[in-house]
């Protein structure tokens, strides 16, 4: 892990000594609030959001924004049968999530 983090700073030494870094998009702007990005290694938040730029998002990332929105819609419904229905559908969506999210990691082993 050393290596790699010694690689990287290196890299990035590099590029800001060539004068890669600037004129960047967003530079001087505040990074983007992502608290999804809180529950991730931050390798992997780096690995989506790269994918999510180039339209290709994993199927557990798409997953996950259902889930959100899932769970979501529950809170804000009122009627008990409005509620039954997004709570199957919101524990259907957390086992696909689940095991789409063990694939992957089981992948990347």
């Amino acid at each position: 892990m050393d290596k790699l983090r010694h690689l990287t700073e290196s890299q990035i030494r590099k590029a800001l000594a060539e004068g890669k870094l600037s004129g960047l998009e967003g530079e001087g702007k505040p990074l983007p609030k992502r608290p999804g990005d809180a529950l991730v290694d931050p390798g992997e938040a780096v690995g989506f959001r790269i994918m999510a730029e180039a339209g290709a998002l994993p199927a557990e990332v798409k997953l996950k924004a259902a889930l959100d929105q899932a769970r979501a819609d529950w809170q804000a419904a009122s009627a008990p049968e409005d509620k039954k229905r997004l709570m199957k559908a919101i524990a259907d969506m957390q086992l696909r999530y689940e095991i789409a999210r063990e694939a992957r990691q089981k992948f990347m082993r």
